[in-house]
C-alpha cells in the first residue's frame, strides 16, 4: 500500500501522520506533502519534533514538498485532515482515493497550537488506517 498524508504545510500534521504510520506499519511506502507552497524545503516544525521524541516515534530530516499530479497518480490512498484540504485536494485532482484521516476535522496545532492534541487525534486515525490497510 502507498499512503500520502497531506496538509496545508506538510510540517505539522502530514509529516507528523507519516512518521506515527511508519512506526505502525512497516511494509506499507508512506510520504507526505503540503497543498500549498508557502512552507517548501522546511524541516518539520519544532514544537512537532517534539512530541514525536516524546512519544518514541523516530524521524528523520524532512523537506516539505507540494502534491504534485504524479503524487496523486502514484499513491493508493491520499489522506488529509480537514475539510479545507479535502476540498483543495478535490479540486485540484477528483474524488477519487481522497479522505480525512478521522470524520471530524483534526485541527492544525500551527494555529491552535496543541501538538499534544493533534498527536492524539493523528495516532487514533493511524491506528484505524493500519487496522484497515495493513499486510499480515
Amino acid at each position: 500500500m502507498k499512503i500520502l498524508f497531506v496538509c496545508h504545510g506538510n510540517i505539522c500534521r502530514s509529516p507528523m501522520a507519516e512518521y506515527i504510520y511508519k512506526s505502525l506499519d512497516k511494509n506499507s511506502i508512506i510520504e507526505s506533502r503540503a497543498t500549498s507552497t508557502e512552507e517548501i524545503g522546511n524541516d518539520i516544525y519544532p514544537p512537532v519534533k517534539e512530541v514525536l521524541k516524546n512519544n518514541n516515534i523516530p524521524f528523520n530530516r524532512h523537506y516539505a514538498s507540494q502534491i504534485t499530479k504524479e503524487d496523486y497518480d502514484n499513491f493508493d490512498l491520499i489522506i488529509c485532515f480537514d475539510e479545507y484540504n479535502l476540498d483543495n485536494l478535490r479540486r485540484m485532482f477528483g474524488n477519487y482515493k481522497i479522505r480525512k484521516l478521522l470524520d471530524r476535522d483534526i485541527d492544525d496545532p500551527w494555529y491552535t497550537r496543541d501538538f499534544n492534541k493533534a498527536y492524539q487525534d493523528i495516532y487514533e486515525g493511524c491506528l484505524k488506517l493500519a487496522s484497515e490497510y495493513k499486510r499480515t
